[in-house]
């Protein structure tokens, strides 16, 4: 069954590839970015229809981020961190069910993560913690490290090079993971000149800031050019950043705005998970 859900779960992400490569332009980890949205995809009962046609588990939720940055805005909060110590290379996936007789996690939403190549680092009663709330469910959490050997099934999928192979089918050297998604234009183009434009936004434009979706609902990590995490909520405007939670600037901290960039600009998921609208989708319809 792991080996079905592999091939599922690869397929997922190299359909979403193929179809909206935007998802992960705006990451260090573009590959990375597309296994865990297709496992969001696969999984979470509300998400948008899948490409693969796989049918999910009623009342499950995926949420997912950096696991070291969790713990810096959650460690007080918390104690999922006592037998693991946070993990800078890592995403944590926080999968949320209903609470039944058995409390176990439903098997499908095993095995993917199984397949992933993930471990169940903890799990329990969901506790209210940052955007979630899910008291009354229980929750498991699984980490994947970064530069994972299945982002290399991924890559030889949307890329395929027979040349890097070894005749016994072993790597002849190091692939870049990362050269199957390339962006052919910035990720941000705004119209207006630096000068034009107020000092956060003129930061938001111009800062090095990768931008993925954390949770279906409008929550969206912001890896920032400091190397710091912080999560963005465009639905209760929300930043986790200083200057955010200090003074609540107008318009939005440089996270906030960055966002709603990368959200106009097509380049991440939308709020409602779904994924941006390709050029095709977003012609009209000429025909009578």
């Amino acid at each position: 069954m792991t080996e079905q859900y592999l091939t599922t779960v690869l397929d997922e992400a190299r359909q979403t590839i193929e179809s909206h490569p935007q998802v992960g332009y705006g990451t260090e980890q573009p590959l990375h970015e597309h296994l865990r949205f297709a496992v969001l995809r696969l999984l979470e009962n509300e998400a948008e229809d899948t490409h693969t046609g796989e049918s999910r588990v009623p009342g499950i939720t995926v949420g997912y981020g950096n696991d070291a940055a969790m713990f810096d805005h959650w460690r007080d909060e918390v104690e999922w961190w006592t037998d693991i110590e946070p993990q800078e290379h890592c995403t944590r996936f926080r999968i949320f069910y209903e609470q039944l007789d058995q409390d176990e996690l439903p098997r499908r939403a095993l095995e993917v993560m199984t397949a992933l190549g993930a471990w169940r680092v903890w799990e329990g009663p969901a506790a209210a913690c940052g955007s979630y709330d899910h008291r009354g469910r229980r929750e498991a959490h699984f980490l994947l490290h970064y530069n994972h050997p299945i982002e290399e099934h991924l890559a030889r999928l949307v890329e395929p090079d027979d040349s890097a192979l070894a005749p016994d089918g072993g790597w002849v050297a190091n692939r870049d993971r990362q050269s199957a998604i390339q962006p052919e234009t910035d990720t941000v183009s705004a119209e207006p000149s630096a000068d034009e434009l107020a000092p956060r936004m003129r930061r938001a434009c111009d800062e090095e800031m990768d931008v993925s979706l954390l949770r279906k609902g409008g929550v969206y990590e912001v890896h920032s050019e400091s190397g710091n995490f912080y999560d963005v909520d465009v639905a209760a405007e929300t930043c986790t950043c200083l200057d955010w939670q200090r003074r609540e600037p107008e318009g939005g901290c440089k996270h906030m705005r960055r966002v709603d960039i990368e959200i106009d600009a097509g380049n991440v998921p939308r709020p409602d998970g779904r994924l941006p609208r390709t050029e095709s989708e977003q012609q009209p319809n000429s025909t009578l």
